[in-house]
């Protein structure tokens, strides 16, 4: 691997440490102090996937996710920050963080969350079956298996599913999969996507033990990698 990893840290010790992490796991490491040089280094270096801290000292993460993304829609964003509410974490990912690390965190939990954002980045959207363990998808002829045998669905639960599919191992917050699936958002009612998701795990006969979709409490949704 030598992908190239841009880490917006302000803390010279947690800098320093991921820097280190990710040479000795052949990635190519650049390193910013601030957003704003954050910024400059993201559009003169070209990195394959950015380290955000929320709390910067010049300005403020969320604005330097906002210029990122306006820039590139796609380069994957994991936000590595000590805010741990779960509000903070909710509004970062519905302003286009691919994930989200809580300090402190151990290294190898944050290089699986990097690894698993460099797999989706340039993946084909255009994915016609989808296979996973005993469950498969024909995005085509709208049809779900599993163990061969075919699941009906309703077309609120198949959408929520292939959305889910889709952006596999990725957290979607409540709100983002209301927007997509019936083009509205409303905060604080979400108790009928929980039935929806309720009533897809009952359908692909999930096993608690080794489940498909892990809940993000608080947050929303996350089919497993």
């Amino acid at each position: 691997m030598d992908e190239r990893i841009l880490i917006i840290e302000d803390d010279p010790v947690i800098s320093r440490f991921v820097e280190l992490a990710l040479r000795a796991n052949h990635f190519q490491p650049l390193v910013s102090a601030g957003g704003l040089e954050g910024i400059a280094s993201f559009l003169r270096d070209k990195p394959q996937l950015i380290l955000l801290d929320l709390g910067l000292p010049d300005i403020d993460g969320a604005e330097v996710l906002k210029e990122i993304r306006k820039a590139d829609p796609l380069i994957p964003v994991l936000v590595v920050s000590a805010r741990g509410k779960e509000e903070e974490k909710v509004k970062a990912l519905d302003s286009g963080a691919d994930d989200y690390v809580t300090k402190p965190f151990g290294i190898s939990e944050l290089l699986a969350r990097i690894r698993t954002a460099l797999r989706h980045q340039g993946r084909p959207t255009d994915q016609r079956i989808f296979a996973f363990r005993d469950l498969r998808i024909d995005f085509e002829k709208r049809i779900v298996t599993k163990k061969g045998i075919e699941v009906h669905f309703t077309p609120i639960e198949y959408q929520i599913l292939t959305l889910l599919v889709s952006n596999q191992g990725k957290v979607l917050t409540h709100r983002y999969i209301q927007e997509q699936v019936w083009h509205y958002q409303n905060q604080d009612d979400y108790q009928s996507l929980r039935v929806f998701v309720a009533s897809i795990r009952k359908k692909i006969n999930e096993d608690e033990d080794s489940p498909y979709i892990i809940t993000e409490v608080g947050i929303g949704y996350r089919f497993i990698e």
